[in-house]
């Protein structure tokens, strides 16, 4: 039984809020809210209990009703991190700890014990600015820089913890005498989930009772907060309600709605806050189903008159509590203390990883939809971006191509030699990408699934058969990506021997990861369903597509025997999915609405550490108009993942198909691109080598402007430009601010220059996009654009330099293989630095361990800015020679341009 196009088509579209669950319908949520309410569960730290240890100082800690006791553990991690750890000390079985997230063991570093208070415990870190003062009775930690309380844990006594319990059936009488005390009536089990929790016709039985945790955390001073993705919301997180909070539980939800707090396709439980002064995070290691309430209390003003200057600051100082809340696992959280925002990226990435360095080709542009029909339809729209003169790199394959949604085959119909086609694109130096779900359909004959059949690498259901689920081949099962074995048979699906007519152009996509269960609760998979090491699928949930993209990208990597970099877009991620690839914002519409909360939502993904983002150009669902996709593809060309993406009932987009004009545009979008790739290749070398977000909120660059602090429809494209989409039809002008009173920004078309700290009115027209490039920056372009990124290896470069108000300007430029990892093992590469001081620009090198060789020259050196024109101008090589140069200067718009020129990129040089 395959599913057909038109019954899912018509069931998603037909999708709304009651096939997923609000907060009323989620079982924990309610346990906890309604126990916290009663204000009944104080927790004590037993501080006669204290052990210190080489990693760590543990305690024990004991609820004033329970009476089961809890272990604390507090660790000091390298780079200011503090991870706090809470479990029950004596589980009936081990509680589920999330593994293979972080990258190693953190390294520890030993806190020092303090002299406290009675009743309190000191630990400081060696420097003795950071403290953790863990107070016994309420149990509370409060975590101080040098003198100032920056978070505090447990401050609002919601720490909650549900143990383990033996299943009624199996209780001796003692253990139901004793637990007499919990309430197992029927009316209270219906109402608060216990055993059982009931969602449409699905009941979720829970073999060892509620297992949920949650625990609340006071940042003082801070009232803006961001992070927690995915979901279609905005940049700044917003105060929720109690029937409106933040849900962290990776679903397949098509065409989902705006404005939202309800899961989407992936979870970071990772959110940053920040104020003047100080940016801190907040990563809670947990992928089970989450939820995060959030409420901001603003600064109140006081006159001095009212009470003395110290009460006054304390208690006019603003706080907001987060509370975190996940059904099930462990409570571990590691507190990030910055204090800059460029500190706390790195402390995130030293535990988690930073993003993947892509190979070159994936920042070019793709062309995808469902379903380019055959052979002949993909070498019809290849032979159409030439005929257009319009560049791109990748052409994909949607499920269609597969023989009836079997994975790794090829309909022998539709793509009879897909060998053949993939050595037409690769004549033409482009790459393939073809999806790979996680579901595999159930046929014996379908050697993929015989095999994973025969050696039991299927998720279970409940009674330890094979979990059966709807998916789009029909009846299937799943892998189980959880296990390490599954996961290496899986990598070795990808080897050439194995996967017939793939070759070394051939990169992959995992959908569908959440994973989707088409008539599953909320689509996905029952939360009692059975992994690897008998984990219940509950536990996992939110980990399960970072595990296939892990799998995915290692089976790239593996094909090419370890030298070359792999490409894998993955639909549902996890914290850590940077390290295996790029993330997409999923089944969007074509509408304006969607082409403006693509930016918060890539701006919220980029500063929890996936760099590697995008959104579908055109809006997957629908039919965008000229302009929408015209525009689309402008705010598309200054993000980092850039695909054209369609559904199957939505007409054909390739950008030729709106008229001559609307072409021209959408071509002129896709070669400035083009003409940026040297800057973007940079900047993911650097979020590559130190986890600096390439797509930046203002806040992030200009961390002391609090005008910043809000602003989601304006960004940093690394610290040089700044990019202002435009996202409202017929639009004429646009408001865009420009951050920083002693910057000066030049508009990268008409070269006019402004003053920072102020908001300027830009007229638009259907062709142009606000984009400006900062004073004292240099950004490295190619002159001359490719067919693809492979044409343009050796093709010129142009620098355009942006003075500074002191007339001064840095930059720099990365450059390797673009596709190997010889720039790791080898060191072959090069990273340039370009100065701009006294008048005279250089090029020197920023990193004497690499080494490349380069044909490549500087044709053009473009300075904004410069107020009085030169009387001559040389270049001065490394060899000694100097040589005069041809320039032209515009007194009107102080611009300098030198031409012709023939400067080795890889050598030093001034001018």
């Amino acid at each position: 039984m395959e599913v057909s196009e038109k019954e899912i088509s018509v069931e998603d579209e037909a999708e709304d809020k009651n096939v997923f669950k609000d907060c009323s319908k989620i079982a924990f949520y309610r346990r906890q809210k309604q126990q916290l309410s009663k204000k009944s569960t104080t927790y004590q730290a037993l501080l006669d209990s204290v052990t210190t240890g080489k990693d760590s100082t543990r305690f024990q800690m004991i609820n004033e009703a329970t009476k089961v006791p809890l272990l604390a553990e507090v660790f000091g991690i390298e780079g200011n991190i503090f991870r706090l750890k809470i479990t029950e000390e004596t589980p009936l079985k081990p509680r589920y700890e999330v593994p293979d997230v972080l990258t190693s063991k953190p390294s520890t570093v030993r806190l020092i014990s303090c002299s406290g208070d009675t009743g309190s415990l000191i630990l400081a870190n060696g420097k003795g600015d950071l403290r953790c003062h863990i107070t016994a009775n309420p149990f509370k930690v409060d975590l101080m820089c040098k003198e100032e309380v920056v978070m505090s844990i447990n401050s609002l006594g919601q720490l909650y913890f549900e143990h383990l319990q033996t299943p009624l059936k199996q209780r001796t009488t003692r253990e139901k005498e004793e637990n007499a005390s919990i309430d197992t009536s029927q009316e209270n089990q219906e109402d608060l989930g216990l055993w059982e929790e009931k969602f449409a016709e699905f009941v979720d039985v829970k073999v060892n009772g509620p297992a949920s945790i949650g625990l609340d955390f006071s940042l003082h001073g801070f009232e803006h907060l961001y992070g927690i993705p995915q979901h279609a919301e905005s940049h700044r997180l917003k105060n929720t309600s109690d029937e409106d909070v933040y849900r962290l539980y990776n679903l397949d939800v098509y065409g989902y709605k705006i404005h939202e707090k309800m899961g989407i396709y992936g979870s970071v439980p990772y959110l940053l806050a920040h104020k003047l002064g100080r940016t801190v995070g907040i990563f809670w290691l947990n992928s089970s189903e989450t939820l995060v309430e959030i409420n901001t209390e603003p600064a109140v003003k006081y006159t001095l008159t009212q009470m003395d200057p110290e009460a006054a600051k304390q208690k006019g100082s603003s706080r907001t509590d987060v509370h975190w809340m996940s059904e099930s696992g462990i409570i571990d959280v590691f507190l990030l203390t910055g204090p800059t925002p460029s500190d706390v990226f790195k402390q995130y990435s030293s535990l988690t990883g930073t993003q993947a360095m892509p190979p070159l080709f994936s920042l070019g542009y793709h062309q995808c939809r469902w379903n380019y029909e055959d052979e002949q339809d993909v070498k019809a729209v290849d032979a159409g971006f030439d005929k257009h003169d319009i560049p791109y790199d990748v052409i994909w394959l949607d499920i269609e191509h597969t023989k009836g949604k079997r994975y790794f085959t090829w309909d022998k119909k539709r793509f009879p030699n897909p060998q053949r086609m993939q050595e037409l694109l690769r004549n033409k130096k482009r790459k393939l990408v073809v999806i790979s779900d996680p579901h595999i359909k159930i046929d014996p004959d379908y050697s993929v699934y015989a095999k994973a059949k025969e050696q039991g690498f299927f998720v279970k259901n409940h009674k330890g058969e094979d979990f059966e689920g709807i998916c789009w081949p029909g009846l299937s099962s799943y892998l189980d990506f959880t296990n390490p074995k599954v996961r290496e048979w899986y990598s070795g699906l990808f080897a050439f021997s194995v996967y017939q007519g793939s070759t070394d152009i051939l990169y992959i996509w995992n959908d569908m990861n959440e994973p989707s269960v088409f008539r599953g609760p909320e689509k996905t998979m029952q939360k009692n369903a059975i992994h690897h090491g008998n984990w219940e699928h509950r536990e996992l949930h939110n980990i399960y597509g970072f595990y296939q993209q892990k799998a995915t990208a290692e089976g790239l990597i593996q094909r090419s025997k370890g030298k070359e970099r792999p490409f894998v877009l993955t639909r549902s991620f996890f914290a850590g999915s940077q390290k295996y690839g790029a993330v997409w914002t999923g089944d969007n519409r074509a509408e304006w609405s969607y082409l403006k909360i693509s930016i918060p939502m890539l701006l919220t993904l980029s500063i929890t550490g996936i760099s590697f983002c995008g959104a579908d150009v055109g809006g997957f669902i629908g039919n965008p108009e000229a302009e929408l996709l015209v525009r689309w593809y402008q705010a598309g060309a200054y993000q980092p993942f850039f695909r054209g993406h369609a559904t199957i009932n939505s007409k054909r987009r390739e950008p030729w198909l709106f008229g001559k004009e609307h072409t021209r545009l959408i071509r002129e979008a896709i070669r400035e691109r083009y003409a940026l790739l040297p800057y973007w290749y940079s900047l993911f070398y650097r979020a590559h080598m130190t986890s600096e977000p390439i797509m930046r909120p203002l806040w992030v660059e200009f961390p002391d402007e609090l005008e910043t602090f809000g602003m989601e429809d304006e960004y940093m494209l690394g610290s040089a430009l700044l990019v202002h989409p435009v996202t409202e039809p017929k639009a004429t002008v646009v408001d865009v601010f420009l951050p920083g009173s002693s910057e000066v920004w030049y508009d990268s078309k008409t070269f006019a220059s402004w003053e920072g700290a102020c908001t300027v009115n830009i007229p638009v027209t259907l062709d142009t996009i606000p984009v400006f490039q900062r004073g004292g920056s240099v950004v490295p372009i190619k002159r001359v654009i490719g067919k693809s990124t492979g044409w343009m290896t050796d093709s010129p470069y142009g620098l355009r330099v942006a003075l500074s108000t002191k007339g001064s300007a840095v930059g720099e430029l990365y450059l390797d293989d673009g596709h190997s990892f010889q720039y790791l093992h080898q060191k072959q590469f090069l990273h340039r630095k370009f100065c701009f001081c006294s008048g005279v620009l250089s090029n020197s090198c920023a990193d004497e361990r690499g080494h490349y060789p380069s044909k490549c020259v500087v044709e053009q050196i473009f300075v904004l800015g410069l107020k009085k024109q030169p009387s001559s101008v040389t270049t001065h090589s490394s060899d000694g020679k100097d040589q005069p140069v041809a320039f032209t200067y515009c007194a009107r718009t102080s611009t300098l341009s030198l031409e012709k020129l023939s400067l080795n990129v890889g050598t030093d040089w001034e001018s």
